[in-house]
């Protein structure tokens, strides 16, 4: 009588090697472009954002001097000073009135967890009244978010992969904006 002998096969060593190599080869592959749409969603959160605050500020803004300056010149950013998000709230989400707001969620963060720029001008009348500004992923603001004055060349789309780039609104529309068609508003005397 034989005895048969109960054996079970596992995998080889080349096997296993050939299967880490395909699961490497397909996260090298994968991996580049998660990290890239990753930052691809938090510029596009951070341009919807500052569209909807935006929307909302100018809609104030217009309840208080019963016109808007959308599409004025936004290039004169030194007359524009810091408006601290407590005071933007305040506007935007008035303290006691629970059935009348412009917006009810207004974001602090961008994308990248940076604090939104916010300015406003003092005279609402005024051809720029207000901006808002994301310092873009790494958290430096350039000439937009610090409140200096715009030329045509600094405004207007930007390569849209340059996460690193200032986003702006100012007086209702994007002056500066990473989606790579449109035009910005043509500057001012």
């Amino acid at each position: 009588m034989m005895l048969k002998r109960n054996r079970q096969r596992g995998f080889t060593l080349i096997e296993l090697l050939i299967v880490v190599a395909i699961i490497g080869i397909i996260a090298a592959i994968l991996v580049p472009n998660l990290i890239d749409a990753l930052q691809k969603a938090k510029q596009k959160r951070t341009v919807s954002d500052l569209r909807n605050v935006g929307t909302a500020w100018m809609s104030w803004l217009t309840d208080q001097v019963s016109a808007a300056a959308a599409g004025g010149q936004p290039y004169a950013q030194s007359q524009l000073t810091a408006v601290t998000y407590p005071t933007l709230l305040e506007y935007l989400n008035p303290a006691g009135d629970a059935t009348f707001y412009y917006m009810q969620d207004i974001p602090e963060l961008d994308g990248w967890k940076h604090p939104y720029v916010f300015m406003a001008n003092v005279n609402l009348l005024a051809s720029t009244v207000l901006a808002l500004c994301s310092p873009g992923r790494d958290g430096t603001a350039q000439k937009a978010c610090l409140g200096t004055d715009l030329v045509a060349a600094d405004t207007g789309p930007f390569v849209a992969t340059n996460y690193d780039h200032d986003i702006m609104w100012a007086d209702g529309f994007f002056v500066m904006n990473p989606l790579g068609t449109g035009t910005a508003a043509a500057a001012g005397p």
